[in-house]
């Protein structure tokens, strides 16, 4: 069972105790021994009103959801590793929702709008930073582009601004904005975009399930789905078979292999996102920068390092190591428009597995097995989306519909009604 230092929990049928700053009083009265772990490690009940596989931010998410808005917590969140271990816990945490289309705006805003409240909402500082998210201009392709988006964004009630050169270079002085292959021309930018700790909301979502009675299974690998009449049953597990009566698959860059279990086929490939962070430095800037006509993005960490990050493989497959192209690509283009990173040291790499579609959206749909649901095809920009994504597949999987959710089933690819943010942002970050 995962430990957290900073959590102060009773487990089983007692209310978890709520952080304060009376309690960390107390604990450092008594020399910090009375935190306690933050969410039971059960044992499988034989049985579940709902099954979610994948303890990651939007699985988790999906479960807290439930329970919070629906009153569904006879349910268990089912993860062949340690919580929070894939995509959840290997990100650049980027949080925005400037995006073109109105499908995808309604689902970001409302998850950077949950972000602002998750801390006080959770009990449970995640570390949210509205410290603002600047995407460059540096061409006039995207110039035009980002005014587009700027204009769509007041329609959606979305709050951005399209700036100029110099209040670009106001905001982050260590910008070189006269590059000379791309100067940059302006940006899109958006105040209240920004970060949080991606390991905070795993665990802030699964103390919440925990405490309201939720199993949170880790080491526990779903081998199968079982089905009768076209019905979802359940899954065998390593640890056995566990029956429910509804079933979310949220696995992120292997949901092709569960869906293939469950008995249908899903429109995405799995490749690998990496990403590097650097020795630590004094504080530089603080802003996200995101440069998508070299395919870069920049932020610098609470504990100074300069987090680095880039585009998809160029091909498909499911490693989670770096590598060598991948540091020189993504830092040789990042170092015109930013001079001094060529000075920093690499501290450490890594990848993660993303699922991708046609039209680089998300799909939270009904699958063709009933109560079956699927959550996936987030790509590069999952972590943003976990408190939305979670809330719009609660009330799927509990309703059969939400608003949130509707544009971004299944059925769209053969009606093609496609969601095309990779031809609308240019990246699909």
């Amino acid at each position: 069972m995962a430990l957290n230092p900073n959590v102060n929990t009773v487990l089983g049928p007692f209310r978890m105790k709520r952080y304060s700053a009376f309690a960390i009083a107390r604990e450092a009265a008594r020399y910090h021994q009375g935190w306690e772990r933050a969410w039971a490690s059960p044992e499988p009940k034989a049985h579940y009103d709902a099954i979610i596989v994948g303890a990651g931010g939007h699985g988790l998410a999906t479960a807290y959801y439930l329970g919070k808005n629906f009153g569904i917590t006879n349910l268990a969140v089912i993860e062949k590793g340690w919580l929070g271990g894939g995509n959840t816990g290997r990100n650049t945490t980027i949080i925005r929702s400037n995006y073109l289309q109105d499908p995808s705006a309604a689902i970001y805003e409302k998850a950077r709008s949950l972000y602002e409240t998750m801390s006080q909402d959770l009990n449970y500082n995640v570390m949210f930073s509205p410290r603002g998210v600047l995407m460059l201009a540096q061409t006039h392709h995207e110039v035009r582009g980002y005014q587009r988006t700027a204009y769509a964004n007041a329609l959606q009630g979305v709050k951005t601004e399209f700036i100029g050169p110099e209040k670009v270079k106001e905001i982050c002085p260590i910008m070189n904005i006269e590059g000379p292959r791309y100067p940059v021309m302006g940006g899109l930018w958006q105040s209240r975009g920004g970060t949080a700790r991606h390991d905070a909301v795993a665990w802030g979502y699964a103390r919440a399930c925990s405490d309201m009675g939720m199993d949170i299974l880790q080491k526990t690998e779903v081998t199968g789905v079982t089905r009768e009449g076209g019905k979802v049953t359940g899954v065998e597990t390593s640890r056995g078979h566990i029956g429910c009566d509804k079933l979310g698959i949220v696995v992120a860059g292997h949901s092709g292999h569960v869906a293939e279990m469950a008995g249908f086929r899903l429109p995405i490939e799995s490749v690998a996102l990496q990403a590097l962070v650097s020795e630590p430095i004094k504080p530089c800037m603080d802003i996200v920068v995101m440069a998508n006509t070299v395919h870069g993005y920049l932020s610098q960490s609470d504990k100074g390092e300069m987090v680095i990050g880039g585009g998809t493989d160029s091909y498909n497959n499911y490693t989670q190591r770096g590598s060598f192209h991948h540091i020189e690509e993504t830092v040789r283009a990042l170092i015109e428009t930013f001079p001094m990173i060529s000075r920093l040291k690499m501290l450490r790499q890594w990848g993660g597995i993303v699922d991708v579609t046609g039209d680089r959206s998300p799909i939270l749909s009904k699958t063709p097995l009933e109560n079956c649901f699927i959550n996936c095809g987030w790509g590069t920009g999952g972590f943003k989306a976990i408190p939305g994504s979670g809330w719009g597949f609660a009330e799927l999987m509990a309703k059969g519909y939400s608003p949130l959710t509707a544009e971004f089933g299944l059925d769209r690819f053969k009606e093609g009604r496609f969601i095309d943010e990779s031809v609308a942002a240019g990246v699909a970050h």
